[in-house]
């Protein structure tokens, strides 16, 4: 096997990422997400397994703190969120999903684990190994590096 420039494989994942990701992440025209843009789809992401501050979403998502107020806006409205007082301090909002935004969330979720199972089914045992090991290294590196690429102290994780 030849070893390919870093540049080379750099290009090759960020061709091959987005094609996988549309892949598994498909959507049928009955789907309740269908009509969600993709912001308020990344909100509602973050929210599914817990509750999270406005300024936390902002941060994780790297958006203005009035971008994720006017996603919460447009998501209340059509009653996948709603705003909720913080227990210490009622001036902080969270964000929370309602049951409706639950549900939502819990079934796409579903459609993507039968999707990878679909694609996984079609893979030998060794192959299915081989991939989770490969995506579990390129996590862990991820991890250890910021967002803006600059290496995270060790220490730090």
């Amino acid at each position: 096997m030849t070893k390919q420039p870093l540049n080379e494989q750099v290009a090759q994942i960020a061709a091959v990422l987005p094609r996988l990701l549309r892949r598994l992440n498909s959507l049928y025209a009955d789907d309740l997400d269908m009509d969600l843009p993709v912001g308020q789809m990344r909100v509602c992401s973050f929210l599914y397994d817990s509750p999270e501050s406005m300024s936390a979403l902002s941060r994780e998502l790297g958006i203005s703190l009035s971008a994720i107020t006017q996603i919460a806006d447009r998501l209340e409205r059509s009653g996948m969120v709603e705003r909720v007082p913080e227990t210490e301090d009622r001036r902080v909002k969270f964000l929370r999903l309602t049951e409706k935004g639950q549900e939502m969330m819990r079934s796409r979720r579903e459609r993507r684990k039968r999707r990878i199972s679909e694609v996984l089914g079609c893979l030998d045992p060794d192959s299915r190994q081989a991939v989770l090991d490969g995506l579990q290294m390129f996590l862990d590196a991820a991890q250890r590096t910021s967002a803006d690429g600059i290496p995270v102290d060790e220490g730090l994780l």
